[in-house]
């Protein structure tokens, strides 16, 4: 089976099974934790902050980080298509019992003039601007690589208006691989930051957060309310190290798949994939062309060619490489598209 769903379905290594299993581990609810501890502080230092905090998972590190920032009543502005938004199940109003303000975006951009108007003014109809979020890379946009230019601009207005910076930087490594850049060069821009260690880097589990050192001291107290206190965390927090040393120069190799992936499927006349903006390793197949939803070719691809996909909406497929796909999966992706456009 070929598994484009997602960057999610990576194993972990050899090496990082082998460290799992060799792993110090202490008590991290104790800070007794030596892997835990050396994972956050290689990760603080990588993403250019005081500080960092090792979590269960992206959603768990976004969620802390906005009980961190706001207060119950407080409002959230980002992007409307953000994973925050859309995929973390409402958290941010059932946990921090705050309302968001959503803007359209393109490319997972939100528009600078749109943005600044959107910070409340002082009065006392109105709630209180307690956060701006940004995502890079964005999921919904196709894997966007958001410029750095543009953080710049938002994290300037930001600072003007005294509101603190957010980025769900879930696939970040793979921004700063497009962009060439070190992924603190990407942090600067923001107060906090989570970045995913499951995804692309092939860890099994978890995500780090990180920011200033009284603002981290106060999210390890968030991360325990929501039952995020870990034991003996070093096993998990081992193949992480790993994640970040060894993992992240080859995600070129993801993103050089994705846009072989998107050349292959473009000229066929049944489907739509705009290949100049596959930048990471997100390719979107618009089946509108078709007069077929997405669904319909989902399972195709399934039952007859042993691939799985996911559907992005109504005419809309999301394809996902990973360290688990190889130039020959690739072909055969590409084949069966072949197969399924001459077969309409």
């Amino acid at each position: 089976m070929i598994d484009l769903r997602s960057d999610t379905v990576t194993k972990p290594t050899e090496e990082m099974k082998l460290a799992m299993f060799e792993a110090a581990v202490g008590d991290d609810v104790y800070g007794e934790d030596p892997t835990v501890n050396e994972l956050e502080l290689m990760a603080a230092q990588v993403l250019g902050k005081e500080a960092a905090l090792f979590v269960t998972s992206g959603t768990q590190g976004n969620q802390i980080a906005v009980l961190n920032h706001t207060r119950p009543g407080d409002e959230v502005l980002l992007e409307e298509d953000s994973h925050l938004f859309l995929y973390e199940g409402g958290a941010m109003a059932g946990l921090a019992g705050v309302q968001t303000r959503t803007i359209q975006g393109v490319r997972g951009q939100m528009p600078i003039n749109e943005l600044e108007a959107a910070i409340r003014t002082d009065d006392i109809h109105f709630p209180e601007t307690a956060l701006i979020c940004l995502e890079n890379t964005h999921n919904r946009a196709g894997g966007a690589v958001v410029p750095l230019e543009y953080m710049w601009e938002v994290y300037t207005v930001a600072q003007k208006n005294d509101i603190p910076v957010h980025l769900d930087g879930a696939r970040l490594w793979n921004a700063a691989v497009a962009l060439d850049v070190s992924v603190s060069t990407l942090t600067q821009y923001v107060d906090t930051v989570q970045v995913c260690l499951s995804k692309g880097l092939s860890a099994p589990m978890g995500s780090i957060l990180a920011g200033p050192r009284d603002w981290i001291d106060r999210a390890r107290k968030w991360r325990k309310k929501l039952g995020g206190g870990m034991r003996q965390a070093g096993h998990m927090a081992a193949p992480g190290l790993l994640a970040i040393r060894d993992m992240v120069d080859r995600l070129t190799e993801d993103h050089r798949q994705a846009k072989a992936l998107a050349a292959g499927i473009a000229p066929l006349s049944c489907f739509e994939v705009d290949v100049d903006h596959v930048e990471t390793n997100i390719v979107l197949v618009d089946t509108e062309k078709s007069g077929q939803p997405a669904q319909y070719f989902i399972h195709k691809l399934k039952e007859e060619y042993d691939i799985l996909a996911t559907s992005f909406g109504p005419t809309l497929i999301r394809l996902m490489t990973h360290r688990e796909i190889t130039d020959d999966h690739i072909q055969a992706a590409v084949a069966a598209f072949r197969r399924m456009d001459e077969t309409l």
